[in-house]
Order: C-alpha cells, then sequence, then structure tokens
C-alpha cells in the first residue's frame, strides 16, 4: 500500500507569538509540539526557531540545540530552514548547515512574499546545493512558482543528484506573489516536474491548506502541514496546536488508502541512511 509522508512546519517565520500564543516557540516548545506530532503521525519536522524574544533568528547555537534536542526526544527527520525570514543575509542561511540537520529546505528562486522579497539569487542556490552535496544534507527543494521548478531542473543537470540520490520536492502555495494556492496550479506545478524528482509533497497557505491537502493525496503526492502555513482549523476556529493538523492530514491519508508513513520509512523516501 503506498504511504504518505507528512511533514509537519510548526512555527515560521512570519507569525507573531504575542497573536498566537498557541505557537511553539520556545525550545521546550517546540520538542512537547514536535512529539505530539510525531504521535498523530508527522514524520519529519520543518523547523524554524526564535529567540528569547521570539524573534525568528538563525542563531547556529539555538540552530545546534534545537537539532540535539529533537534527535534526542523524537525520531522524527530534522529539516531546518534555511530561508530564515526574508531578512536574513545569505550567509547566515547557509551557515545553518553548520547545525548538521538531517535535512534542509533550498528555495529555488526569489519570490515577492507579500510586500516583502524573498531573495534566492542563482550563486546563492547553487552555493547551497553544492554544501548540500559535500556535507551529506538532504534537500528539500521549495517551490514556490513555476519558474523554481525549471531552476531546480538546473540545479540537477549542472550538478548531478542530492545526496542521497533521491530528490524530494514541496510545493507551497497561497504566498502573495507566487502560485495561488489551487488545484489547478498544483497539477500545473506537478506536471512540470523534471523526470529526475523521485516524490513531492505540497502546503497550502491559509483557507487554501485543504483543497492543496486533498488534491496532493488524491495526485499522489505527500503532505506538508503546520502553523507556519495555516493557524485555522476551520473558519473562525484557530488551532489549537500543530499536532491537530497532523492528525487530519493523517486521518484523510488514511481514508484515501494511503495511511502515514513511519519516519523509518521517511528516510529511505528521500535517501537518507537507515538510523543505527
Amino acid at each position: 500500500m503506498s504511504r504518505t509522508l507528512i511533514t509537519v512546519a510548526p512555527t515560521g517565520a512570519e507569525i507573531d507569538k504575542a497573536g498566537c500564543p498557541q505557537l511553539p516557540t520556545t525550545l521546550d516548545e517546540l520538542v512537547a509540539e514536535a512529539r505530539a506530532c510525531e504521535a498523530a503521525g508527522a514524520a519529519m519536522i520543518h523547523v524554524h526557531i526564535r529567540d528569547a524574544e521570539h524573534r525568528p533568528t538563525l542563531d547556529l547555537g539555538r540552530l545546534r540545540e534545537t537539532v540535539v534536542a529533537l534527535r534526542e526526544n523524537t525520531a522524527l527527520i530534522v529539516q531546518l530552514s534555511t530561508g530564515g525570514s526574508v531578512h536574513d543575509p545569505l550567509d547566515a542561511r547557509l551557515a545553518v548547515l553548520e547545525a548538521e540537520p538531517d535535512s534542509c529546505s533550498l528555495t529555488c528562486g526569489t519570490v515577492n512574499f507579500g510586500d516583502d522579497v524573498f531573495s534566492n539569487p542563482w550563486p546563492f542556490m547553487a552555493e547551497l546545493y553544492r554544501r548540500t552535496q559535500f556535507t551529506g544534507v538532504v534537500p528539500e527543494f521549495e517551490l514556490f512558482d513555476l519558474g523554481q521548478v525549471t531552476s531546480m531542473a538546473r540545479l540537477l543537470e549542472e550538478f548531478g543528484p542530492p545526496a542521497g540520490g533521491r530528490v524530494h520536492a514541496d510545493f507551497v502555495l497561497g504566498v502573495p506573489g507566487g502560485l495561488p494556492a489551487t488545484v489547478p496550479a498544483l497539477v500545473a506545478g506537478v506536471q512540470a516536474l523534471p523526470a529526475g524528482v523521485t516524490s513531492w509533497s505540497a502546503t497550502g497557505i491559509g483557507r487554501g491548506h485543504l483543497p492543496v491537502l486533498a488534491a496532493s493525496l488524491a495526485m499522489g503526492g505527500h503532505l506538508r502541514v503546520g502553523m507556519e502555513d495555516n493557524t485555522f482549523y476551520a473558519p473562525r476556529r484557530p488551532v489549537t496546536g500543530n499536532a491537530e493538523l497532523v492528525a487530519r492530514a493523517a486521518a484523510l491519508a488514511s481514508t484515501l488508502q494511503r495511511p502515514a508513513m513511519s519516519a523509518v520509512e521517511a528516510r529511505e523516501l528521500i535517501g537518507l541512511p537507515a538510523l543505527l
């Protein structure tokens, strides 16, 4: 039976803790949330971290501490964001790999991000990709627009396959400036993927969360859910925490006879070595 990789993105860099107190921004909160999400069906966690004032940070000491804590308390694949926030400098984003995660996001192009610009110029993308190959960190190619699919294909063509030999991509749909969170947009993105892609997932921002989730499952894709992308469970009903988003995704996956996969199965899917 085909199974579904569920990734949870619990925090992000855009949401204010003051306006969303259930957002996990301390290390203790993040670990507790990770454990609950693993129990609900997640196999990978996409991590942004915050400082003592709950502001986005790429502090390397905090990143290392976070990776260690998540590994000690869960079996989840630990994926660090190399996007950080839209204000983080490129050199700090490259340094994220020094925290030695299992995986990292690799955004495949610059995109308008609401009123801001999320900068990912080609030289940065190429350098980050080469560093993942050298360090053995498995990249997840993050795609906000169709042109970024072409850039991902260019990375693979010019520099060869990623560490582990598998190619996993993730569509993030619904960011103002990128592809909308609609079924036709996801279909267009999947149809544009190069032949070398071995698996893909998708997430819809805000109201696009459920349509994209359902379409991804129906098309054989995998899922990313979490409060980075969506803080409402239903209209006018905020989520109580990330685990209920994971649990709903796992239930829908089971209904469609594609139940959530374990972290062991997910490691094989994206090309990570088995844990000893």
